[in-house]
């Protein structure tokens, strides 16, 4: 890719209809790619490139959403992206030609649309699932247009350029899959028999899935992805290394209830039962809604819960404790509400030094005499002490 530079760009053709098409300055847009390429670990001349693709009417690709067992949460988090709106910038990047909960058609209509997209951009388009898939009895427990939520992901997924699964519900089974598991509620990828692209989370940070879209947009592929499928650039990280409360974990300051003195305080919520030690993302990074850091469970004062991590999340009793992947505490802590300490005064500085200046010299006598088997005689002078060899 060549290193192109960020601000020639407000020149090309294909940027300046930004402001009237997208609803946004060119100079937010512009951020925006920025912001993009250093989310996904690109040097900042990739924001070119994006910007380039992004802003180009004629690169659209055809997308494929659909919803199963799940609360549509992932998508409503989507829609109320702010930075910039996700209705002026990733419905106009991308063709979503079948999308449940936008759509304006229903019925037969839906389903028809769903289907010319598929036919007309075989090969092409982005399949995205949201929501686990339940498979026991032969997948009856979820129907859309009279068929099973098997039937429909594997006759979208034959002909997608790729697979995406977003939200927890759709990468491992989530909330959905939780013990006893009635439906049999299944992650897609497992459904499928191949590797998919997860962005788990519940829900998880739009911009993981707008990073994902705007580099297969730009590049042509996906980005590089982890063992389970996550976009390495979210989630090759644990919560606890970027977490801003990680300074109060390693000085050994707890909260230990909530609303108590070190909750207030804003120290670690380890032994509440946050689960950050051991669940990969990136959401004290880039937070949510725009807000922040305080936009995130921890930011907020509640321990994570770790819902983008299989076998943690909806697994995993909330404030049990987490186990330490990478980090341990030190062997010893001081007391949890160690008093801070407020300087030494006149006084207390003179009898430490008295003290030290005893202790100094006591040393120095033992220190001079080892070895030697000394008797003293009170009853006679120093000099006529005897001193045996």
């Amino acid at each position: 890719m060549a290193k192109v530079d960020i601000l020639p760009i407000q020149n090309l053709p294909d940027t300046q209809d930004l402001e009237k098409r997208l609803g946004i300055p060119r100079r937010e847009f512009l951020k925006f790619c920025v912001g993009v390429a250093a989310t996904l670990g690109l040097p900042s001349t990739a924001a070119a490139a994006i910007a380039q693709a992004v802003a180009s009417p004629t690169k659209r690709p055809s997308v494929i959403w659909l919803h199963f067992q799940e609360c549509t949460g992932c998508s409503e988090s989507l829609l109320r992206a702010e930075h910039p709106t996700l209705e002026k910038l990733i419905l106009d990047v991308i063709s979503l030609d079948y999308h449940e909960t936008l759509f304006a058609a229903a019925g037969h209509q839906a389903e028809a649309a769903r289907k010319t997209a598929m036919a007309e951009n075989k090969g092409k388009y982005l399949l995205v699932v949201e929501g686990a898939i339940p498979t026991k009895d032969n997948g009856i427990y979820c129907k859309v247009g009279g068929q099973t939520a098997i039937e429909m992901v594997k006759e979208c997924a034959a002909g997608a350029a790729a697979v995406v699964a977003i939200g927890s519900c759709a990468s491992w089974g989530g909330m959905p899959s939780t013990g006893p598991n009635p439906t049999g509620a299944s992650s897609a990828g497992a459904v499928l028999g191949k590797p998919v692209v997860t962005i788990p989370g519940c829900p998880p940070s739009p911009y993981n899935f707008l990073s994902t879209v705007v580099h297969y947009l730009t590049f042509g592929t996906l980005p590089e992805v982890d063992k389970l499928g996550r976009p390495k650039f979210a989630y090759s990280r644990l919560i606890h290394e970027n977490c801003e409360r990680r300074a109060h974990f390693d000085a050994g300051r707890f909260a230990l209830e909530f609303g108590d003195e070190g909750h207030r305080q804003g120290w670690c919520l380890y032994k509440l039962g946050c689960k950050g030690p051991e669940t990969y993302a990136n959401c004290p990074v880039i937070g949510f809604n725009d807000l922040g850091e305080v936009s995130w469970p921890v930011g907020c004062g509640h321990p994570c819960i770790g819902c983008s991590e299989a076998g943690i999340g909806f697994t995993k009793p909330i404030h049990e404790l987490a186990e330490l992947k990478n980090v341990r505490p030190p062997l010893g802590y001081p007391r949890v509400n160690e008093e801070h300490g407020v300087g030494a005064t006149i006084g207390s500085a003179a009898v430490v030094a008295a003290i030290a200046g005893a202790a100094t010299a006591a040393t120095y006598n033992l220190t001079r005499n080892l070895g030697k088997n000394i008797s003293i005689d009170k009853d006679k002078p120093e000099s006529e002490e005897r001193v045996d060899p």
